[in-house]
């Protein structure tokens, strides 16, 4: 019986995802007609027909996970993991998404994408109506299999994550129980008391090799690839999306300076941060310059061999306590846009409670922030701070846009990341909740709206794992993998919120109590659309390079 279903759930899956790509396939022809009549991508036509090639992003999005979860069964199957569990759940992601591209996908609440939206026609959805698909999309949300996966969650069968290699087993593990014994306990008081995390616990994670965990041995670290990362920063977010952030800045700058920098630089500097001596953050934001880099106005002169940076910063994560900023600057105002940005390596003395920026020329006050507490944000004003000639990333001014462009997909990868972890938290406790909550003589786990929620979060966060992992193995391989950092942010940021919302949901009034983890996990979700490109930016992201 057992393998039946095994048998069953690759078969059906492979059909799903071949089917979607083949939908997929029809839906770019009938965007690019509209937005690259000539070929070439047409800027006016994109903002004018935005919902259609965001949405075209949204079907790749769909396309990829399927594809994901295809990969991850064969593996599973030729590993001997594969079980009931997780042909149940690639069968329901394979069940809701086969709907969804159907009647109607949601790029976010309230905002579906349906096909005529992308100029299909409904011949063109014939790739759907497969009889085997209209099965699986009634079987794969069959009542009793939901209640029967709600109940392997309850019992912490939550599916195998069908990783390469033992070793990074071994990485789950030691991180999951770091996360159980040294965050969870603290992150709601850190939340609730807005305090940061505690230096003790950041010297821990350096000991453990967090902040080195990609660099090079070479250069201190410990060599691992974009997948190690993944693990480690999921297993983190789960205790705390904090905790799980800290090695993003880390990980910014290490690429940085090992892409861009001159050999002194990553001899000086990659070591120290791989150590955990020095604690980077990103500097990039402005008022007045989110998404549009082209803008940004913060400019630095170089006078007697020093740049004298003016300006304004904001969102800056871990500023007060950063020893060293990359600090994006127009260096050269003679050329428009992006072509006269540089990368400042600016160090500076970490700041105190008291004393939160004791450098001359640089001044921030905190910005309140509803969730993502234990870092804490700062609006920046740089007045003539001072930063060595030889801090200017690389050996050429004006590359410093191309040179933070080739960091982001590995910071978008991570933030993938980062986002499964907060969505397997939630998934955690609304299945704690639900089994321990007892309504009408019964624990509320045993009533169908709760756990077909429980179901399909559960369901949905390997899916948003799977991609990611299937990023950071892209991105491993040494090639190009904007398209695929793209698609696991932007599926994973959304997993996390809506598996946030919904465990709120199944509390209760409970949830909105701040003395529930939820609450703040909520909170925590809301940013993974925000931080390292929008939800509306990915999709841009994705569209151009599926109609390039």
């Amino acid at each position: 019986m057992e393998a039946a279903i095994r048998s069953h759930a690759q078969r059906r899956l492979a059909a799903a995802a071949a089917a979607v790509e083949e939908v997929c396939a029809r839906a770019r022809e009938r965007v690019a007609a509209r937005v690259a009549p000539g070929g070439g991508i047409d800027p006016e036509r994109l903002t004018r027909f935005q919902t259609a090639a965001h949405g075209l992003a949204w079907y790749d999005t769909y396309r990829g996970a399927l594809a994901a979860l295809a990969e991850w069964l064969a593996r599973l199957e030729a590993s001997g993991q594969l079980g009931p569990v997780e042909g149940w759940i690639a069968e329901l992601v394979g069940a809701e998404y086969l709907g969804r591209i159907r009647g109607g996908l949601p790029m976010s609440p309230g905002e579906y994408v349906r096909p005529w939206d992308l100029g299909l026609e409904e011949e063109e959805l014939a790739a759907l109506q497969h009889p085997e698909l209209g099965a699986l999309m009634v079987e794969g949300r069959d009542r009793a299999r939901l209640e029967r996966l709600a109940e392997a969650f309850r019992e912490g069968r939550f599916g195998a994550w069908g990783l390469d290699l033992e070793e990074l087993e071994l990485v789950r593990d030691q991180f999951h129980r770091f996360a159980e014994e040294r965050v969870r306990p603290e992150a709601q008081s850190w939340h609730l008391e807005d305090r940061l995390i505690p230096m003790e616990l950041i010297d821990e994670l350096a000991q453990l090799g967090v902040f080195g965990l990609t660099v090079p041995e070479a250069y201190g670290g410990l060599g691992m690839g974009k997948l190690a990362m993944c693990v480690v920063s999921e297993e983190l977010s789960r205790g705390s999306l904090a905790v799980g952030s800290l090695a993003t800045r880390s990980e910014i700058a290490a690429e940085l300076i090992l892409r861009g920098g001159r050999e002194d630089q990553r001899q000086s500097l990659l070591p120290r941060i791989a150590r955990g001596e020095v604690i980077p953050t990103a500097v990039f934001t402005e008022p007045d310059a989110g998404s549009d880099l082209a803008r940004i106005q913060t400019r630095a002169v170089l006078t007697d061999g020093m740049w004298r940076v003016y300006g304004a910063k904001t969102w800056i994560t871990h500023a007060a306590r950063a020893d060293l900023m990359t600090l994006l600057v127009r260096t050269e105002p003679d050329r428009e846009g992006h072509r006269g940005l540089s990368i400042l390596l600016a160090e500076k003395p970490r700041g105190t409670d008291e004393e939160p920026f004791p450098v001359e020329g640089l001044s921030g006050s905190e910005i309140p922030v509803l969730g993502y507490r234990g870092m804490k944000e700062y609006a920046l004003s740089f007045d003539g701070f001072r930063v060595p000639e030889g801090g200017l990333l690389g050996a050429e001014r004006g590359c410093g846009f191309r040179q933070l462009m080739a960091t982001f997909e590995s910071a978008r990868i991570q933030t993938a990341a980062r986002a499964v972890g907060v969505a397997q938290s939630a998934l955690e406790e609304g299945v704690r909740y639900a089994s321990e909550r007892r309504q009408f003589g019964r624990p509320i786990i045993a009533f169908p709206r709760v756990f077909a929620k429980l179901a399909w979060m559960g369901a949905e966060v390997m899916a948003a794992r799977q991609l990611t992992f299937q990023a950071a193995r892209a991105k491993d391989g040494g090639g190009r993998s904007d398209r695929e950092a793209g698609l696991a942010k932007l599926l994973s940021a959304q997993v996390a919120w809506t598996a946030a919302d919904n465990a709120l949901q199944i509390h209760g009034g409970n949830g909105y109590a701040l003395a529930y983890p939820i609450s703040r996990i909520l909170c925590d979700a809301r940013i993974l659309n925000i931080f390292e490109g929008a939800a509306e930016i990915q999709a841009q992201v994705i569209a151009r390079r599926l109609l390039a």
